[in-house]
């Protein structure tokens, strides 16, 4: 089981830090590679790819911390959203055309996600980076990774660095694939505390830079866990209320379809019948949908809401500010799995999972899965804190009665609000070591103050990897 994988992995933590894993492979990387080639040439030029919205999140805090800590100009060029571009990046075409999730859902595109890999392989080539950072979306970034690999030659091929480990813990022979990442990964830079450990084992080089959770925590001056003033929350519901005229006395409910156009169009009807049944229940209802940063989403979801059944208020999901108001303002949230489950346990607001896939898609997960939730926080927590509707079983009357109870039990509303801190303490614990080891290169930055930032911690692991080798490694 998973959760004697982790406790494995966290028992070892000791003996690793010795050394290096066995059967692991060094580098024979020069002592602070990246640092010292950006100096030489008077820039760090850095090939960044993401392929959708949370990959633009995680990757434009990586490259505004990057730009503050890199003792050099940095320069940008590859694949991003909207966040990305405004870090200073010219996006070689939309992320959104490499935005595909599922097996059966990528084959009708196919033949354009090959053209795309080879266009940003020779792109990645002509721009001759100092270090190429693929941020998730890893049937994307691992092709690509693959081809730079081949194209480069061993005495100037750049850093090849992958932020956010795909699930291999989550699969049958995940763990056995590890080691073939090794042949084009040459860092892996992890979100959640148990897969550093597991990566070494089967012989790849990782880090835990921490949970983007913890990012928005800072930037909501959380720090390591959610505040606990209810007056604050009070305050910013109240206000979220006369900003969207909405009534008192109005249930709001949040809901989170997802980021891509394709769950979307799948979950968003079914989320909004949801939202017709619980009328019946709450007379006065109101239903806010934080819209992904993402044209053709924003586009869906406005056409689809318009000839709705009821009014539902949108609001643009990129404004972290924007989007904890609306949480703090309601009774509980309906969402696909995702990043959204975590910023939900954040705002301590109680909330049911939903996922829906095609059915072959279903099938192959049924097949494959070696674990029993799909949200991030039951996973951590080893727990089912937070309710999961999946597959076929994912329809309005379940999620009505469902959401019917978050809603109206204490017990359910309270086992989800106390699981909060605990989750925030699982995520951030590791990140006290882990901040510490940077306290020289902070000392003139204006980043001290955020040293147990993940952006912070994953643009120093790129900075000064060899530097730190041994004891990263």
């Amino acid at each position: 089981m998973l959760s004697r994988r982790i406790a494995a992995a966290w028992h070892l933590r000791g003996q690793l830090a010795g050394g290096p894993a066995t059967g692991a492979r060094p580098r024979a990387f020069s002592n602070g590679r990246v640092v010292d080639a950006a100096a030489r040439d008077g820039e760090l030029r850095v090939f960044v790819v993401a392929g959708e919205v949370s990959g633009d999140s995680l990757a434009s805090r990586f490259m505004a911390s990057l730009k503050a800590l890199s003792p050099v100009p940095v320069r940008f060029a590859g694949v991003g959203g909207e966040l990305m571009c405004k870090e200073g990046l010219q996006s070689l075409f939309p992320m959104e055309e490499i935005a595909i999730m599922g097996l059966w859902e990528l084959l009708p595109h196919i033949y354009n996600f090959k053209r795309k890999i080879e266009d940003t392989a020779d792109a990645a080539v002509s721009f001759q980076p100092h270090v190429v950072i693929t941020v998730d979306s890893k049937g994307f970034s691992f092709r690509l990774l693959k081809q730079l690999k081949c194209r480069y030659s061993q005495v100037a091929r750049p850093l090849h660095v992958h932020y956010v480990a795909p699930s291999f813990w989550a699969w049958k022979d995940g763990e056995s694939r590890l080691a073939k990442l090794h042949n084009f990964v040459d860092h892996l830079l992890c979100i959640l505390p148990f897969e550093e450990e597991i990566c070494k084992l089967n012989g790849l080089p990782a880090t835990y830079v921490g949970h983007p959770l913890l990012d928005d925590a800072i930037g909501l001056n959380m720090e390591k866990e959610p505040s606990s003033n209810n007056s604050m929350h009070q305050r910013s519901g109240e206000a979220f209320r006369l900003e969207h005229a909405i009534s008192p006395d109005s249930t709001i409910i949040t809901i989170l379809p997802g980021s891509r156009v394709q769950e979307v169009a799948r979950m968003l009807p079914i989320f909004l019948q949801t939202g017709k049944h619980l009328s019946r229940t709450f007379g006065e209802l109101s239903l806010v949908i934080p819209v992904a940063p993402h044209r053709d989403v924003r586009a869906y979801v406005e056409n689809v809401v318009q000839s709705g059944p009821f009014p539902v208020v949108l609001i643009p999901g990129v404004s972290l500010k924007e989007r904890y108001d609306a949480f703090n303002a309601s009774r509980a949230a309906l969402c696909t799995s995702g990043t959204a489950v975590m910023e939900l346990m954040l705002a301590k607001l109680p909330c049911v999972v939903a996922y829906q896939a095609h059915f072959i898609t279903e099938c192959l997960i049924h097949l494959r899965k070696r674990i029993n939730f799909i949200s991030l926080p039951n996973i951590l927590l080893n727990s089912p804190i937070v309710p999961e509707i999946l597959f076929r079983a994912c329809t309005a009357e379940n999620l009505t009665a469902k959401l019917r109870e978050v809603i109206v039990n204490d017990d359910v509303r309270q086992l989800q609000v106390e699981s909060a801190g605990q989750l925030l303490e699982v995520l951030y614990e590791p990140m006290k070591q882990r901040g510490g080891l940077f306290q020289e290169e902070l000392r003139n930055s204006s980043l001290l103050s955020n040293i147990y930032s993940p952006s912070t911690i994953a643009a120093l692991t790129v900075l000064y990897m060899d530097k730190h080798q041994q004891v990263l490694h």
